[in-house]
């Protein structure tokens, strides 16, 4: 199980200089990793190589700066690159 409340620590929910809890930086995060995971899986699901091209510039920035952070989040940016390899290594489609 996700320990949600370490990820909002670690992304920036509960800031050690704010006395309220706020759901910006998860709506930020489900944004910038999610849906461009999502949109992959649509890609490589349907063999459409585009797809994972828009979800690697999608996520490659926040993925980068995750990167740069201490902790089990630095994984994102191996996610992000996984999106570009797999647009490399894909077939197009080719109807008919």
């Amino acid at each position: 199980m996700v320990d949600l409340d370490h990820i909002g620590g670690e992304i920036g929910a509960n800031s050690a200089y704010s006395d309220e809890i706020s759901w910006k930086p998860a709506l930020t995060t489900f944004v910038m990793l999610f849906l461009p995971a999502c949109l992959a899986m649509l890609g490589v699901m349907y063999s459409y190589r585009l797809l994972l091209l828009v979800a690697f510039g999608w996520s490659i920035l926040p993925s980068l700066y995750l990167a740069a952070t201490p902790g089990i989040f630095a994984w994102f940016g191996v996610t992000s690159l996984g999106y570009l390899f797999t647009f490399l290594i894909m077939k197009p489609y080719r109807p008919g």
